[in-house]
This record gives C-alpha cells, sequence and structure tokens, in this order.
C-alpha cells in the first residue's frame, strides 16, 4: 500500500558511469519518524539520498505522500523536500542570513531583502534553531566548517519542508552541536515530518533513529529498529567492529570498541 503521509521506494536500482552503484533497494517510511542510513563507506548512502530527492537518474519507484517523485516539479520538489548536501562549500562572501534565506525560495521568494513576513519569521526561527542568530550578518566564508554545517542545516529548516534528507549533517561539528542537531532533526520528526539522516555515527543512530536503513555494497542488508539493526552480529558483518553497548536514561548506547 502507497503511504499517503510518507515514503516508499520499490526495487530502486541506481547506475553512475555505466556502473551499478545501487540494487534492488525496498523499503518504506511514515512522516514522524527519523530514518537513519548506515554503512561503510561507498555503501550507497548519498547516492540513495540523492535518487530519493530526485535529484539523480534512477529506475524503480520512489513515492512521497502518495504521488511519484519523478512526476513532481521541481517547484514541487523543492516545497516538499529540503536537502542538506554533505558538501556545502560556499565560496561567495554572502551572509549568513541569505544564505539561509535560499530556502524560501521555493515559497516565492525574490531575494533576502524581498522576504514576506512568514519568510522573515521561517529564517529567523530556523537561524535560532541551529543557535545561529548572533552570527545572522557575517559572511558565511569567515565560519569555521562546523558552523557552515550549522548553517546548512538551518538553510533546510527555513524550506518547512515536510520531508527532510541530511547527508552528515553533524560532520565537523563539535560535540555540543552533535547533539543539538541530532535533537532538533528528531524533534522534527516528532513535529510531523520524516528526516532521513545519512550518518556514520552508530552511536547517534542508535540513540536518535526510529528506524535504521543498514547499505553494503548498493544493497539495503537490514532495515527496522535501531536495536535489531546495530546487534552485534550486524555489526561485526558490515562494519567488521565489535561495539562496547549499554542503556542509559532509557536510550541505547553503542561505541564502536574494536576492529576486526
Amino acid at each position: 500500500m502507497i503511504p499517503i503521509n510518507g515514503f516508499e521506494v520499490c526495487n530502486l536500482k541506481v547506475r553512475l558511469g555505466g556502473r551499478m552503484v545501487l540494487r534492488d533497494i525496498s523499503f518504506s517510511a511514515q512522516r514522524g519518524a527519523l530514518v537513519a542510513l548506515v554503512g561503510p563507506s561507498g555503501a550507497g548512502k548519498t547516492t540513495l539520498l540523492r535518487a530519493m530527492a530526485g535529484l539523480i537518474p534512477s529506475e524503480g519507484g520512489i513515492v512521497a505522500d502518495g504521488e511519484d517523485v519523478r512526476g513532481l516539479s521541481i517547484a514541487q520538489r523543492a516545497q516538499r523536500f529540503a536537502y542538506v548536501p554533505q558538501d556545502d562549500s560556499v565560496h561567495w562572501p554572502l551572509p549568513v542570513h541569505d544564505v539561509v534565506a535560499l530556502g524560501r525560495y521555493p515559497h516565492g521568494a525574490s531575494r533576502p531583502g524581498r522576504l514576506s513576513p512568514r519568510d522573515v519569521e521561517a529564517v529567523a526561527r530556523a537561524l535560532d534553531a541551529v543557535d545561529l542568530g548572533g552570527m545572522a550578518g557575517r559572511a558565511v566564508t569567515e565560519l569555521s566548517g562546523g558552523e557552515r554545517r550549522r548553517v546548512a542545516v538551518a538553510r533546510a529548516l527555513a524550506t518547512e519542508a515536510p520531508i527532510l534528507f541530511a547527508d552528515e549533517p553533524t560532520a565537523s561539528v563539535d560535540p555540543h552541536y552533535q547533539l543539538s542537531i541530532m535533537t532538533l532533526l528528531r524533534r522534527q520528526a516528532r513535529q510531523g515530518a520524516l528526516v532521513f539522516v545519512v550518518t556514520h555515527d552508530l552511536g547517534a543512530a542508535a540513540r536518535f533513529a526510529d528506524r535504521v536503513l543498514m547499505l553494503r555494497a548498493g544493497r539495503l542488508e537490514e532495515a527496522g529498529a535501531p536495536r535489531d539493526v546495530l546487534a552485534p552480529a550486524q555489526l561485526a558483518e558490515i562494519f567488521s567492529i565489535e561495539a562496547f553497548r549499554c542503556d542509559h536514561a532509557s536510550e541505547q548506547v553503542i561505541v564502536p570498541w574494536a576492529a576486526r
């Protein structure tokens, strides 16, 4: 059954440069969930995220809220999907506020100086959510890598899209903001969004995700609750590691401990 308030992928395949990089991937997810995509480097996590967002050609079914993603116009996708790319390089010294305001363009904003009252509020909320309100006037090129990641997250939040794709949103971010960003993304899910997060942080996936998709060599190896997917046998088989595991404050803790 096609989810009306969710996402479904059916027998997805992706070829890049004549090489099959994703094959036969199928899963579904409902709004209100944070879904973590994990797997070794080169497993296909970013490719899957980009295919789901309609950014690269693919074969198979991709359905968002009951509609074929490939049938959506660019404008429709821009309103329904927010995307935090792995590479968020900005080469122009634009103010942080103006970069975040780019998230409002799908809703008709023509430029940062011509934002509607709703746009202004959305940008302000997004900046505050990642604790960048005090840096709104600074040039984004002057920020650290971790601060630029927070700008990228804020830009996605400003879109107010019901489906959010985030590719390693906590990369280069200090521990305080790693926790802050993951907590923020989980809150977005609890407020009704569907959030997909690519991460190499198995501890974050275990603690914050409602579901985990584990990829290896372009295939979906496991899908389910974090406690099931990130079990010792799977970590040994897919990642070749042993992990320290415990529960703290009613949440699962996983710390990669030894390479096998």
